[in-house]
């Protein structure tokens, strides 16, 4: 009678915790739906407007080079076709980042305590803010600059010379520039991470401080990984990472401060 009972009881548990999984992968499915659908829209939206994207993305090289020098081509029939549908692509991923990032907070809210979701939502806003801040020095500093480098090898036609001019490809003038934005956006979040680390106890100042020398080589190694091969785009990427580097620290400091604030005051209470 008692076995029966006791397997009557595991059974209830296995039920009981079976609803809440099933709770939570229909609303897994729910947001994916959300963040899916965002995502189609703006592209659609992105590829009905490729061509002006495309140009604002060429801004840096006509900037340099002159509206009456610019000149880009493409050397097969679809090349301009596939070109639209990443411009739409990485137009949608950017556009439809906003609402995705909600999904994920949305679904990760519930299981957070108030506090919890009170120190998230800063990240929320830091995130696109830094990568925003990233894209801005690709477009006004690091394209700008590597432009007027390349076109710096350029030769006039003369008696005994041939010219020598710039003629970029549609595709790898849009693969350099995204790849550039990418990379910068990404090594931009250094102040989100370090500081989602410290409020997990995973690291402190202490340890940012003591291992600077090696993170200021890590930066410049993932610099030259995630850059074209030359020094200026690496340069250009490394030394704003690691002034964000130094800025961690001071962030993760007032988040020590703050925890320790909070446990002294859950001690006097």
């Amino acid at each position: 009678m008692a076995d029966t009972v006791d397997g009557g009881r595991r059974d209830d548990e296995i039920e009981a915790s079976k609803a809440p999984l099933m709770e939570h992968l229909i609303e897994l499915r729910q947001r994916l739906i959300y963040s899916v659908a965002a995502f189609f829209v703006m592209f659609l939206m992105c590829f009905a407007v490729s061509k002006q994207i495309y140009n604002i993305l060429l801004w840096p090289f006509v900037n340099v080079v002159g509206p009456e020098n610019a000149k880009t081509i493409y050397t097969h029939l679809l090349e301009k076709f596939f070109v639209d549908i990443k411009v739409a692509m990485f137009g949608a991923a950017f556009l439809s980042f906003p609402v995705v990032a909600l999904q994920v907070y949305k679904f990760v809210a519930p299981g957070l305590y108030k506090n919890e979701r009170a120190a998230f939502r800063p990240y929320l806003v830091a995130t696109p803010l830094l990568f925003l801040l990233g894209a801005a020095i690709v477009y006004f500093i690091a394209m700008p600059l590597l432009v007027r480098f390349s076109v710096g090898f350029e030769q006039v036609a003369d008696g005994s010379h041939a010219a020598i001019e710039l003629l970029p490809k549609v595709s790898e003038y849009l693969s350099l520039i995204m790849t550039l934005i990418m990379g910068f956006g990404i090594c931009f979040q250094l102040p989100v991470v370090l500081t989602l680390l410290a409020r997990a106890g995973i690291i402190n100042s202490e340890i940012l401080i003591t291992g600077r020398r090696y993170a200021f080589l890590g930066i410049f190694a993932v610099a030259a990984v995630l850059t074209p091969p030359d020094a200026i785009s690496m340069i250009i990427m490394a030394l704003p990472t690691c002034l964000l580097y130094e800025a961690s620290i001071w962030t993760v400091k007032w988040v020590e401060k703050k925890k320790t604030a909070e446990a002294d005051e859950a001690d006097d209470d």
